[in-house]
């Protein structure tokens, strides 16, 4: 008989039953019956992310290829009565990493352990969560990049062998202890798969990519969240938040609710295609999704550095912004909008990104000889 999943958040063990998840359309679930939220949210962002993060693949949109695999892969795992493979997820932030990692524990009927890979700063912090684990449960490590090496090179034996060695003592009384793990399923989740050092990527059995959402995708999100929140939103009002969203669903729910905000002061609650366009004006997110700062970036690479190619730290000091910020947050969508080219020699502005700006592009720059 398969043990009721079990989700382990600060607030202790919550018993479920695959009956207590179902959720009623357009009605908030409890705290029990979603995913574990981040202390370092605001108030209002942990309730959000407490009420509109799915629960189930039937009712998570978007990324279609992912979910069919992950179905499959579950599915087949079931049937064999065996623990998931370990999985690996990368893609842009906010694209539904830690929802799919939630959603693989309750399909697979398992508890659910989240863990951060910049907590994690010794192999003492690790040991602790293993050895706790049961046959099959779920452990989610976001950030997973940021790993340390010392860690790291604990959770090798751990992935492969199901073992760790732990040292006790030192000196000449030091000895070494294996403890056995029961077998689990690590569920990693990175913005930077380029920084995996091999040996530990080569360790993930299935490895998955999330891409941006289209504009229907996020506009079915949009109507969902409104509709749990309480929101009266027009098909026009959802449209015009999905199409500024940039591709991202936590984005666009980002948006509803400061859209929500602007149509109870000045629309009566409604939110239509006129509203939603006032609304978004006012927070300078622009027809194309962008925000102050991806304009920022694009009149400093084309104004200051004339269109690059120019390095990502020159880029950064200018900005006075973080590097990481600029890669993971602002240049991806940039790229898949066609504003950006990463070259060799560093970051270029297209063509298409100088028209957007109304600077001339290389061809219409007269010829000097």
């Amino acid at each position: 008989m398969p043990r009721r999943p079990v989700v382990k958040g600060d607030g202790g063990d919550v018993p479920q039953t695959p009956g207590d998840i179902q959720e009623k359309p357009g009605a908030a679930g409890s705290p029990s019956d979603h995913a574990p939220i981040d202390a370092s949210e605001s108030i209002e962002d942990q309730i959000i992310t407490v009420t509109l993060r799915p629960t189930r693949f039937d009712r998570y949109v978007g990324q279609h290829d992912v979910v069919e695999n992950l179905k499959i892969s579950i599915e087949a795992a079931k049937r064999r009565g065996e623990p998931l493979d370990h999985i690996l997820l990368h893609g842009p932030p906010g694209l539904g990493k830690t929802t799919l990692a939630n959603i693989i524990a309750r399909e697979m009927e398992a508890t659910f352990r989240q863990a951060s890979g910049p907590t994690l700063d010794r192999p003492g912090d690790l040991v602790g969560i293993l050895t706790n684990l049961e046959r099959g449960d779920v452990l989610f490590i976001d950030e997973v990049h940021r790993l340390s090496r010392v860690v790291e090179e604990f959770l090798y034996p751990a992935m492969e062998d199901f073992a760790i060695d732990f040292m006790v003592d030192k000196g000449a009384y030091a000895k070494t202890i294996k403890i056995n793990l029961k077998h689990f399923t690590l569920v990693g989740a990175t913005t930077r798969p380029g920084m995996l050092t091999a040996p530990l990527r080569e360790r993930f059995g299935i490895v998955h990519r999330l891409d941006f959402y289209s504009v229907d995708d996020l506009t079915t999100i949009v109507r969902h969240s409104a509709n749990v929140l309480g929101v009266r939103i027009q098909d026009g009002g959802a449209q015009e938040i999905a199409k500024r969203a940039r591709g991202t669903p936590r984005i666009a729910n980002r948006l509803l609710r400061r859209v929500r905000d602007f149509a109870e002061v000045r629309s009566h609650g409604n939110i239509d295609e006129d509203v939603a366009k006032a609304a978004l004006e006012l927070e300078r997110i622009d027809l194309l999704g962008l925000d102050p700062l991806d304009r920022s970036y694009l009149r400093v690479l084309v104004e200051q550095y004339v269109g690059g190619p120019v390095g990502v730290a020159a880029l950064a000091a200018s900005l006075n912004e973080d590097e990481g910020t600029l890669v993971d947050v602002v240049e991806p969508y940039l790229i898949q909008i066609g504003f950006l080219q990463r070259t060799a020699g560093g970051r270029r502005a297209t063509n298409k990104a100088k028209h957007y700006l109304g600077a001339p592009s290389a061809s219409e720059h007269p010829r000097l000889l």
